[in-house]
């Protein structure tokens, strides 16, 4: 096959198309992917819309999509892996850039680039991917799932286990249980949190919580709001709230809630400023505040253990399948909430 279909977005109109274009060739230190299944993610749509836009990228033409799994179709020269083609796999978000101080000193790297962003991404039917970034996959896990691992539930296992190490019988606020949020209910689940507040506007996201594990799940523009969280925590106020939604009222909502040496952990991304109102209690408390992007390649290794074991199933993540093709509706259902996915997923 000398041309396949990709999902494109053209950067400079903002539009996005699907296009014959050439199967790349790998080279020295890559292999060219087969891709089973590509996870559509809320960054994808800020991308075509240009609120996201992209740092390194050398072309007004990107393949979007950063969760993607596949099989290995073949090998470029000069590899340092043990690769072979056939082998089951996921890609990893992105790839440091080998170049900076950081990177030289084995630290994460300052000028991350990320893939379906800095470079073509999986929304093809092929995919080139640096020999670092293949992570084989067990054959029990499902290419869907293993897709959204990467980013989709990294992200999340990240947030709790690293940024602040969330322990048994932490009590949690989980405000958006959307495609990111959705996870964290149920890994604080998986770590024995307790109580878990799952908090979203929507009636459907506050079903999906509780099916999940969230031991309840609340409306953020309920009058009693307040009160049922103290009153779940036993007045104590929370140890961890973590803002997944990324909208700055859901920070002034949750600063007040966090109890003695609470944390707010803001996953979610906005351009609008950090702001917080609450006044001397947030010093008398010792709260805090965490910034948390994104996950490292330990994390997808980890989730990809758990997941291939049977410890994590998610398969409840999956909202559908679409195939590449239709990806233009993939982005409509998405933008729109269609069916309140989680994850839908285009298959070549």
């Amino acid at each position: 096959m000398d041309t396949m279909l990709a999902g494109r977005v053209h950067l400079d109109t903002k539009k996005f198309l699907v296009e014959e274009i050439p199967v790349p060739e790998p080279g020295p230190g890559e292999v060219l992917i087969e891709v089973k299944a590509a996870g559509v993610c809320l960054s994808d749509l800020h991308l075509i819309d240009g609120s996201i836009s992209p740092v390194h990228l050398k072309s007004d033409v990107l393949t979007l999509g950063h969760e993607i799994s596949g099989v290995i179709h073949a090998l470029g020269p000069g590899l340092k892996r043990d690769l072979a083609v056939g082998t089951r796999v996921a890609l990893q978000a992105g790839q440091p850039c080998r170049e900076c101080a950081t990177c030289v000193r084995g630290g994460r790297c300052t000028s991350f680039r990320g893939r379906g962003v800095d470079y073509d991404g999986g929304w093809s039917q092929y995919t080139i991917a640096r020999e670092d970034t293949v992570v084989p996959i067990p054959d029990a896990l499902p290419f869907d799932q293993a897709a959204i691992i990467p980013d989709a539930v990294s992200t999340s296992y990240a947030a709790l286990v690293e940024t602040v190490q969330v322990r048994s019988a932490h009590s949690v606020g989980i405000w958006g249980v959307g495609g990111v949020g959705a996870h964290a209910v149920r890994l604080a689940r998986m770590m024995g949190a307790s109580p878990i507040i799952a908090v979203d506007p929507l009636p459907g996201a506050r079903e999906r919580a509780l099916a999940f594990g969230a031991d309840i799940a609340l409306d953020p523009t309920d009058p009693g709001f307040a009160e049922a969280v103290l009153r779940a925590t036993d007045g104590m106020g929370l140890d961890y709230a973590f803002d997944f939604a990324g909208v700055p009222r859901v920070r002034e909502q949750a600063s007040p809630l966090l109890g003695d040496h609470g944390a707010l952990v803001l996953v979610g991304i906005t351009m609008e400023p950090l702001t917080i109102s609450e006044k001397m209690t947030f010093n008398l408390k010792n709260k805090k505040v965490y910034g948390h992007y994104g996950s490292s390649f330990d994390h997808v290794y980890e989730l990809i253990r758990l997941a291939g074991s049977g410890r994590l199933d998610l398969a409840p993540s999956i909202t559908d399948h679409i195939p590449l093709a239709e990806a233009p509706e993939a982005i409509h259902r998405l933008e729109r909430k269609i069916g309140d996915p989680i994850r839908l997923i285009l298959v070549p």
